[in-house]
């Protein structure tokens, strides 16, 4: 008797023992795969969840909008309204230009970057990703791999030759909370290198980046606005998001798929016009989202004017009708004066 307790005993206690451990890997197993996939997501968008809190942007454009037009400026950084994303030329303690810390960032793996093509049209997808080694060996820009982990010194970072940059943005009303807004959707840099022989320098688009991507980063880092006044300075994330930059439009989103260039047919005045036609036009939407402002105010103007004839007549009504008055009660005063000054008189007896 004491033995078969024994086994029961034995028989219950082990399929416990072996119970347990199958609960306890099948929670670890989840709780693995669901630090996987944080892990994933803070590498695919290059911050923690703590960083985006801390850091945060702008809200996204809806995608229903009912106004929308694609834009693509080039941006001179020669320009003084953009002088400021190139300076300073090498890192100065925890301040650097912008392509500095573009290229840091992509270096470091917190941000994708993507192919530029030679149509020029970019392709923001998983598909268009490029590496940053192969960037590296193709601008010939020195490096030193440790063990797959690349190293590039800030003398050897080329962000001296990038002068310009190609950007995209997205002008559009917002039927939400009937807004317009202009929201920058991609950066490529330019890279200006001159050949052996000291001729004119040549562009190299050298690759696209997400603005959502970088946005988050960007407000760590400040730009210096003014020439005069060396304490103006914002966020990047700032001066980005309120369109501070200056740029020529060299491209808009059409059926023909045509930059403006090719639409003027090399012409640089025709190229001229179409360039101030658009910015004309976005102009004019963005102020008469809510009617013609001008014919607003001749329609009030002429309102106004109604009104005061309205007003006019009025006071002249009043002021006839007290003159015809008073003229009645003068009239009517003088014919009975007479009446009232008669005496009669009484014939006496004698």
């Amino acid at each position: 008797m004491v033995v078969i307790m024994l086994a029961i005993h034995c028989s219950l206690f082990m399929s416990v023992a072996q119970a347990q451990p199958k609960q306890r890997r099948n929670q670890q197993t989840t709780q693995k795969a669901q630090q996987g996939q944080q892990q994933q997501g803070q590498q695919g968008n290059g911050m923690t969840q703590r960083m985006r809190i801390q850091y945060p942007t702008a809200a996204d454009m809806p995608e229903d909008v009912v106004w929308r037009r694609d834009i693509y400026r080039e941006i001179n950084l020669n320009d003084e309204e953009n002088a400021g994303l190139y300076y300073p030329v090498e890192p100065i303690g925890k301040q650097m230009n912008l392509f500095t810390y573009i290229f840091k960032l992509a270096l470091a793996g917190y941000i994708p970057v993507y192919e530029y093509n030679l149509d020029g049209n970019e392709v923001l997808e998983s598909t268009a990703k490029v590496e940053m080694k192969s960037i590296l060996d193709n601008y010939h820009i020195f490096y030193e791999d440790n063990g797959g982990k690349l190293k590039v010194d800030n003398s050897d970072i080329p962000s001296q030759e990038v002068m310009k940059y190609y950007l995209k943005e997205s002008a559009y009303y917002d039927q939400g909370n009937a807004t317009f807004h202009i929201k920058p959707l991609a950066l490529c840099p330019i890279m200006m290198r001159e050949d052996d022989f000291g001729g004119e320098a040549t562009q190299y688009p050298l690759f696209w980046v997400k603005y959502s991507d970088l946005e988050p980063f960007l407000s760590r880092q400040t730009v210096m606005t003014s020439n005069v006044n060396n304490a103006a300075v914002m966020s990047m994330d700032d001066y980005f998001t309120l369109n501070k930059y200056k740029g020529k439009i060299y491209k808009t989103n059409n059926m023909l798929g045509k930059t403006l260039a090719q639409i003027a047919g090399g012409d640089s005045t025709k190229l001229s016009d179409e360039q101030k036609r658009i910015e004309a036009e976005l102009e004019a939407f963005k102020n008469n989202i809510f009617g013609d402002k001008l014919k607003r105010d001749s329609l009030d103007s002429v309102a106004d004017t109604k009104a005061d004839v309205k007003t006019k007549t009025k006071k002249e009504r009043r002021t006839k009708t007290k003159t015809e008055k008073a003229s009645k009660s003068k009239s009517s005063s003088s014919s009975s004066s007479p009446a009232a000054a008669r005496v009669s008189v009484r014939r006496q007896r004698h």
